[in-house]
This record gives C-alpha cells, structure tokens and sequence, in this order.
C-alpha cells in the first residue's frame, strides 16, 4: 500500500517564520499516524512516523523540514530540544 502523499506548506511560508538568524522554532509529534508539516497560530507544527528513540524522529524531522523548504538536510542543524517537542532548528541558505 503506497503512503499518502505529504502536506507540506510551501517555503517562504515557513522561511518567513524564521528569525534574521534563520531560527525556526517547531513543535514535534512523533509517533504519530501521519507525516507533515503544518503552520498553525504562526507556529511550525511537524509530525513524524519515527518513535523518539535513538535519534530517530529528530532525523526524520530535519529531513522532513528540508523537504519541506527545498534544501539539503544537512542546511538544517537541530539548536536546541533534543529530547523535546519543542525544538529550534537553524536553516542555512
């Protein structure tokens, strides 16, 4: 069974989120039954299939994001909230 195709809201809206620095906060949900990006009240929501052990939702986030904004994902470094499901992510480029 294919997987659905991913919502995911289109680049200059999530840039435009990102502080001078290119900070972008996010809220996580791994775990979760379905993959995607999403902005709510001017916040970056991502849910992910991946469990939160060994890294692995962080890694599907960051990839996740960089999908999202058309980039590498090693453009997208996780600043804060390893363990969190508020995180800070910088973007380059």
């Amino acid at each position: 069974m294919a997987r659905p195709k991913i919502d995911l809201p289109s680049a200059q809206e999530l840039r435009a989120l990102a502080d001078g620095e290119g900070r972008l906060a996010v809220r996580v949900t791994p775990g979760a039954k379905t993959e995607g990006v999403s902005i709510k009240g001017g916040q970056v929501q991502v849910k992910v299939r991946a469990k939160p052990q060994d890294g692995a939702a962080n890694a599907a986030v960051i990839a996740l994001l960089a999908k999202a904004l058309g980039t590498a994902p090693s453009r997208v470094d996780l600043l804060r909230g390893a363990t969190s499901r508020e995180k800070v992510f910088r973007i380059d480029g």
